[in-house]
């Protein structure tokens, strides 16, 4: 098993569908070692990407619990499903807390395939109207795009409209084709603290 980040500031995006048939081109090949292995990569994904690709070999990926707020069983109703950000709103009251969601469906690009995640929010700033929230995560449901851009589109919409102090946004999808997708944004500089859930 392996872990790779891509920096978010790589012109080229490397798209989940072509990196999984890229790792299981390495399938029945021989190397002299692990390092080898880890030097091809290394290099092929930065080539592709245009910047560093950090790599880890790992003997086994822990599973993390959630510490935060979970908003899905708040009373809502919705019938939008095309991503619509109409529904975010802030108040006045100043909070730093951790604001999770299950419900996150959006479908692949290129498959048309679902794509089901964990959208887990640490913010500071104004409180950020949760169930305005939701109805906004509801609304990705009918949306293509491929999980990068997801996070990249639900990161720049907080940052306008709710324009929070500090802010990282994850989505933890669930697996498909044996790779765990786990986009991560931040406006400041650390590693996510989670790996993978369990539903992953």
């Amino acid at each position: 098993m392996a872990q790779f980040s891509f920096p978010c500031a790589s012109p080229f995006l490397i798209e989940s569908k072509s990196f999984k048939l890229y790792l299981n081109s390495f399938n029945q090949s021989k190397f002299d070692s692990p390092a080898k292995v880890k030097k091809i990569l290394q290099r092929d994904l930065s080539q592709v990407a245009g910047s560093d690709v950090a790599l880890e070999f790992l003997e086994e990926i822990p599973t993390t619990q959630i510490t935060g707020i979970c908003i899905d069983d708040l009373d809502i109703e919705t019938d939008v499903y095309n991503v619509c950000t109409k529904s975010l709103d802030v108040c006045d009251k100043r909070v730093e807390e951790t604001l999770i969601s299950h419900l996150l469906k959006s479908n692949c690009l290129a498959t048309g395939q679902p794509d089901w995640g964990t959208v887990v929010i640490d913010y500071k700033g104004k409180q950020i109207d949760r169930k305005g929230l939701l109805k906004y995560i509801i609304s990705y449901r009918n949306h293509s795009g491929f999980a990068e851009h997801c996070v990249e589109q639900m990161f720049v919409d907080l940052i306008r409209i709710c324009q929070p102090e500090k802010l990282s946004l994850q989505i933890l999808y669930t697996r498909r084709g044996g790779l765990d997708i786990n986009p991560f944004r931040s406006t400041w500089d650390h590693t996510p603290k989670i790996s993978r859930v369990c539903r992953q």
